[in-house]
């Protein structure tokens, strides 16, 4: 039940976004943009106020014998106190919502990152501003599906072959590392020669033309992709090769799938109206990506010396403190030392 509400919750949230939002296809203003940004974080927040004092209900664990089940299932560094249920809950509920804030912070920052190539594909496609929305939200809406399927097939991997985090851990530091050395690089993308546009071309009828804010075009009873379609298959495409680095990486902060996807989604979502208010500005944080391959990097790490991390006592709590640290020191470097404007030709 607990699952089940979260998902009619996500439904109606994107029923609502395509049935009010979505009329007339006008470009999202930065005040809509601040208002529904504000409105996921609180949703998010919420969501944590909720797993911190109810998060037990998301297993159903009602005795010390199930909920010891749950945390060594989960490898939640945490122990219970005997012969005090409730006690227990309390110390679960409290590590359960820190795992949850954590992966989000994760997720979101790693989100970013994805908001530097959507702005970069709907520039090299010729995607007018005003249809930025529509595409965004149907793409989310198919994120949304690709990540269930990560998620609990990830699990599922986790669980029978626990020597798969090292595999993990090991491409997310690989990642991080080539994402730093690559930091200074311009990325393009020819529309033309991209691999889902090739694909596409070739097992389906596809016109260079705009229609509207339509999908689809039909000319002489043949129906054609537009662009807008192609962008959002790329779209798609781009943010399933996000996933292998997003997903690994919540799993180095939580085993729970649960967990995982609740954070994943709660990021997801907040992306679009993310994207508007950042779309502009996004230039000016030069050492973000500077940021996220060290936070690439510190969660690779912390997945191969997790062993060792907890004999040590390093916590959920300063993963968190850590993460939040190198992000909060790319944004005020990149605010303290702003990028030299070009010189003109």
């Amino acid at each position: 039940m607990f699952f089940g509400g979260f998902l009619i919750f996500i439904a109606l949230m994107l029923a609502i976004d395509l049935g009010l939002f979505s009329k007339g296809d006008k470009p999202v203003s930065l005040k809509m943009a601040t208002i529904m940004s504000a409105i996921w974080v609180l949703f998010s927040l919420g969501f944590y106020w909720l797993l911190r004092h109810y998060g037990f209900e998301l297993h159903n664990i009602h005795d010390l014998d199930h909920l010891q089940e749950i945390i060594t299932k989960h490898h939640h560094d945490i122990k219970i106190i005997p012969g005090d249920l409730a006690a227990s809950l309390e110390v679960y509920n409290k590590n359960l919502g820190l795992e949850y804030l954590t992966g989000y912070v994760v997720e979101y920052a790693l989100s970013v990152d994805n908001i530097f190539v959507m702005v970069l594909l709907f520039t090299s496609f010729g995607i007018p501003e005003r249809y930025y929305h529509k595409v965004l939200v149907w793409g989310i809406l198919g994120a949304i599906i690709m990540r269930f399927l990560f998620i609990f097939l990830g699990a599922t991997l986790i669980a029978k072959f626990g020597w798969i985090l090292y595999v993990f851990g090991a491409f997310l530091v690989f990642t991080g590392v080539k994402m730093f050395i690559n930091r200074n690089q311009e990325e393009e993308v020819d529309p033309q020669n991209h691999p889902v546009v090739k694909f596409a071309s070739r097992y389906f009828k596809v016109t260079p033309k705009l229609d509207g804010g339509h999908f689809f075009h039909v000319e002489n009873g043949v129906k054609y992709m537009t662009p807008l379609f192609l962008v959002l298959l790329v779209i798609e495409f781009t943010d399933l090769i996000f996933a292998v680095d997003s997903i690994p990486a919540i799993f180095s902060v939580t085993k729970d799938a649960y967990v995982v996807f609740f954070s994943n989604i709660f990021a997801i979502l907040g992306l679009r109206s993310m994207f508007f208010l950042l779309v502009n500005i996004i230039h000016k944080f030069q050492y973000l990506k500077v940021g996220l391959a060290f936070l690439l990097v510190f969660i690779g790490l912390k997945m191969l010396l997790h062993h060792w991390l907890a004999e040590v006592g390093f916590t959920t709590t300063h993963s968190l403190i850590v993460i939040v640290g190198i992000l909060a020191l790319s944004i005020i470097a990149s605010l303290v030392f702003p990028k030299k404007a070009e010189p003109a030709d």
